[in-house]
């Protein structure tokens, strides 16, 4: 009994120690950094992963300081332990006030082993999110009043989720797409209860929303778009409230085209391992699915292999 109270101890300052090392080169990689971002031109240029999943940290830096936002308010949805997250560098350091949402069980201890809690005001949910209750869950709190950051990565009914939301409801948006969408199709996944991507295809390639369905719904809320994350599967968005010639001014967008070519492999077969499927494999594998054509707002449901002619 003794030994496993000493391991749980030990197990427990490690991790304390971890946090506090990322943070401390976190810290100075953007001293370093923040006299640089006047004259950024291309937002993936400051990629850089200290908590988040890819370099979002890095973005979101960027994007604050440029917006001159100290302790930012956030909300997160789809953050898994928070291990990983977009906002966890935030929480650790700059002691806000967030909420995060996510279905996993046990969600909160889950959250405590991985998290310095004390630190800021930690809103916890453990919650499935849809386009039912999302309004409910954030208003409960009062959260979109003053709200910083949002973002928004569940792999599933994203857009629908978004339709939801009242116009401005936050200075930056951080919005996951689904790059295998291509980047000419405005479409997304159904909106179907209780949305998992394994389910709805082996592969767990269909899920949420092209690129081009992102940016037209975050358009309709008042947000434009500024670029995404070198990993090219998160999208970055303003509140037009923040003009872009005056805060981004020499932000350069490159074309849909090459922002939205991802080269990530994550596919599975039908026993659930990765099979590193690439290029058009990708889509000829989701062929059968249903999609929601998003054009004209007639949510118009269609096959891939219709849509994208594959025979």
């Amino acid at each position: 009994m003794l030994a496993k109270i000493k391991k749980y101890i030990l197990r427990k300052y490690f991790k304390k120690y971890q946090i506090e090392k990322k943070i401390m080169i976190g810290n100075s990689h953007f001293l370093n950094m923040r006299s640089k971002y006047t004259d950024l031109k291309k937002l993936n240029s400051v990629d850089y992963k200290i908590f988040s999943q890819n370099g979002e940290d890095g973005i979101i830096n960027y994007l604050t300081s440029q917006l001159k936002i100290n302790k930012p308010k956030f909300i997160e949805i789809g953050v898994g332990d928070y291990s990983e997250s977009n906002t966890k560098f935030i929480f650790e350091t700059e002691s806000p006030h967030g909420m995060i949402i996510d279905c996993i069980k046990n969600f909160r201890e889950k959250v405590k082993e991985n998290t310095l809690i004390w630190k800021g005001q930690l809103e916890i949910i453990e919650q499935k999110v849809s386009s039912k209750n999302i309004l409910h869950l954030i208003n409960s709190k009062n959260f979109f009043e003053n709200l910083d950051i949002f973002s928004l990565d569940i792999d599933g009914v994203d857009y629908w989720i978004l339709k939801e939301l009242p116009k401005n409801f936050s200075k930056i948006a951080i919005i996951e797409y689904n790059p295998t969408f291509g980047v000419e199709k405005n479409i997304t996944v159904p909106n179907i209860d209780n949305f998992n991507r394994t389910d709805y295809h082996y592969s767990n390639l269909c899920f949420g929303m092209s690129l081009k369905a992102a940016i037209k719904v975050m358009e309709e809320k008042n947000f434009y778009f500024v670029g995404v994350n070198l990993m090219r599967n998160n999208a970055f968005f303003i509140s037009n409230i923040f003009p872009k010639d005056h805060y981004f001014k020499n932000l350069q967008v490159d074309n849909l085209e090459k922002i939205n070519n991802a080269n990530f492999q994550e596919s599975r077969d039908q026993n659930g391992n990765l099979n590193y499927l690439g290029g058009k494999k990708k889509i000829q594998e989701i062929s059968e699915c249903e999609v929601v054509k998003l054009d004209n707002n007639d949510y118009k449901k269609i096959k891939i292999k219709d849509l994208f002619n594959i025979a």
